[in-house]
């Protein structure tokens, strides 16, 4: 038994921040009815840049909405808003990402939502949250990169900003949505009581910057400074980053500098013995460690280092990591069908509770194929 079993979810969400929060709850149990537009759905279908197409609809939305139902409605339509209220009342959370104010145009606010079912959960994902100055702006993961700071932490000194290669803000945004659904789920169970919960893209990057931020305001607001090379975290000393080898690259994480030296057999760094030095001559030990790196295979030098119990890793492209037996005993992948027997290989749930890692076979819906059977599940 998985622990949300019983648990119905309402999402209207589209995309990527909501639509995660709710795969991460069907993972754990819940059942998730998606709420689409009628005619063209989940906008992420079909109006996402991606070169790959699975039977009709884009991979992002097959990885994300994996394990759910479809429900199509037309939500001005009041016959079918009728239809969405009555659903609601037998609810215990909704989620929404609409822009600010058009899900309360729509005639389901949280007030209306509340009144339906007053000990609902209602779970709302923004871009900028309730801020006057900044809530008309587009909530976009790569516009909310731009804007929160953090594309001053990645690439070297001259790159210039460097966006994440991943939706960050997305991502954490909808684990934060996840983790308030799941707060409130047990004060409900002790309390009795519904609640609101807010998350917001911005909010969620500023929070990913917990470290950074923590040390900005600490230090006197000093700038933001990369290495001029092998650059990894901006705020702190050599070695931290990855470099170039003869065959590939290594990645090398905290260590001590002359020990490097000793077991690198690289002469030069043994005169940075001063730990304080690690971080002022930062560039210059990461450009004698870099050229020295060079001369040998990246296997050659994990034979030096990991002995040693340095923290150091290969660095892994795709193809060379589904070929590792570390992956493969994962068992990241599962392979997942839709209702016309169409299947794909999609990720599962990450978390893994008394053993037992969550999996479902259930692939992501075609619009609306679950519209009549819920209908008539729920006399709607």
């Amino acid at each position: 038994m998985k622990p949300l079993e019983d648990l119905l979810i309402i999402d209207f969400s589209q995309f990527l921040s909501g639509p995660l929060a709710g795969l991460r709850l069907a993972d754990l149990g819940a059942r998730v009815i998606k709420v689409e537009k009628k005619g063209e759905g989940d906008l992420s279908r079909t109006r996402y840049n991606s070169n790959l197409d699975l039977n009709g609809a884009s991979s992002i939305f097959h990885s994300l909405n994996r394990n759910k139902e479809s429900f199509e409605a037309d939500l001005k339509n009041q016959e079918d808003l009728d239809k969405i209220k009555d659903l609601i009342k037998q609810a215990d959370v909704v989620i929404q990402n609409f822009r600010p104010g058009v899900f309360e145009r729509l005639g389901l606010g949280y007030e209306v939502i509340k009144n339906l079912n007053p000990k609902i959960i209602y779970a709302e994902v923004s871009g900028y949250g309730e801020i006057q100055s900044w809530k008309n702006k587009p909530g976009q993961d790569l516009l909310v990169q731009a804007l929160s700071g953090i594309t001053d932490l990645t690439g070297n000194a001259t790159d210039g900003p460097v966006s994440m290669g991943l939706a960050v803000a997305d991502i954490f945004a909808g684990n934060h949505l996840t983790q308030g659904v799941l707060a409130a789920v047990l004060q409900r169970a002790i309390k009795g009581v519904g609640c609101k919960i807010q998350v917001s893209l911005l909010e969620s990057i500023f929070d990913l910057q917990f470290e950074m931020l923590t040390t900005y305001f600490q230090d006197g607001g000093a700038d933001t400074i990369r290495t001029e090379t092998n650059n990894a975290h901006a705020y702190l000393g050599a070695p931290y980053g990855i470099y170039k080898t003869e065959n590939g690259y290594l990645a090398i994480a905290m260590a001590s500098i002359p020990q490097l030296g000793l077991l690198l057999n690289c002469e030069p760094l043994l005169d940075f013995e001063q730990p304080a030095v690690w971080f002022s001559k930062r560039n210059e030990i990461k450009g004698i460690l870099a050229n020295h790196l060079l001369s040998r295979t990246t296997d050659y030098w994990l034979g030096c280092l990991e002995p040693a119990d340095i923290w150091c890793a290969e660095v892994l492209d795709w193809k060379g990591l589904i070929k590792k037996n570390g992956f493969k005993e994962l068992g990241m992948i599962q392979e997942v069908k839709m209702t016309d027997g169409f299947t794909y290989q999609t990720t599962r749930c990450p978390i893994t509770i008394d053993s037992v890692n969550f999996r479902s076979g259930i692939a992501a819906p075609h619009l609306g194929e679950n519209t009549k059977a819920i209908c008539k599940e729920f006399n709607l």
